[in-house]
């Protein structure tokens, strides 16, 4: 019997089979890194507040640590998130569940925002570009063009961003084209433009191939292929 994330997953792999069989077709390198990981099943989060929240919790900081202190604040909130209930919580409570000073008021700053509609997530849809969308982001203190270009990615799942400061896909752009050093975020564009318009899914399977041992057989991912939080720099934004 089919459970729910089963038929989840066909559907994602239906929905990103022709942006497979283009990148498969315009990039030898991606095409081994495919083969080795298998379908895309990049899905949205339905949980765009979380999404972002997450995102902030996990900046410069280990992936247990961010698991750690998102458990904590679950304690004290509730899940899901609720921008809300966490303005009501206040910033030494946040900090309590392990937040920095700083990241406590980006995460107040971010239920503010959209208590306010100054960032209305709930209405971001086909009718809003990606540029519109990473402005109305990073107005929130707290939020970087990284961070807006994951949730491009993750929650809302356009199928053409190329996070060009992301340091993964720097490092494989570099190793992929024999660069001496790691290509600005200008250059990474000129280097994907044959990925158009799929830029999104070959940077899915380029965090993918590096979480995919060369000589492992091709298994399902508990993930959707999210990356550690790490800028141009190595650190979050």
């Amino acid at each position: 019997m089919s459970t729910p994330r089963s038929v989840a997953h066909v559907a994602a792999r239906n929905r990103w089979a022709a942006a497979v069989r283009h990148l498969r077709r315009v990039d030898p390198h991606l095409r081994a890194i495919i083969e080795r990981v298998g379908p895309c099943r990049l899905e949205p989060h339905t949980d765009r507040f979380g999404a972002l929240v997450r995102s902030i919790i996990s900046q410069q900081i280990s992936t247990k640590a961010a698991r750690s202190i998102s458990q904590r604040l679950v304690v004290i909130g509730g899940e899901p998130y609720q921008p809300r209930r966490l303005i009501e919580l206040g910033e030494t409570s946040l900090r309590s569940a392990g937040l920095s000073g700083a990241k406590a008021r980006y995460v107040l700053n971010l239920a503010e925002a959209v208590v306010s509609g100054q960032v209305p997530l709930d209405a971001f849809d086909d009718s809003w570009d990606e540029q519109t969308i990473t402005e109305a982001l990073t107005a929130v203190k707290g939020i970087g063009v990284w961070t807006a270009e994951m949730f491009l990615i993750f929650a809302l799942n356009r199928r053409d961003v190329l996070p060009a400061s992301d340091l993964g896909v720097r490092v494989a752009l570099r190793d992929r084209h024999g660069l001496g050093e790691l290509p600005r975020p200008r250059d990474c564009h000129a280097l994907t433009e044959s990925w158009r318009p799929y830029r999104t899914i070959a940077s899915w399977y380029i965090w993918k191939g590096t979480d995919t041992p060369i000589d492992s057989p091709v298994t399902p991912p508990s993930k959707a292929g999210r990356p550690r939080s790490r800028s141009k720099t190595g650190q979050s934004t």
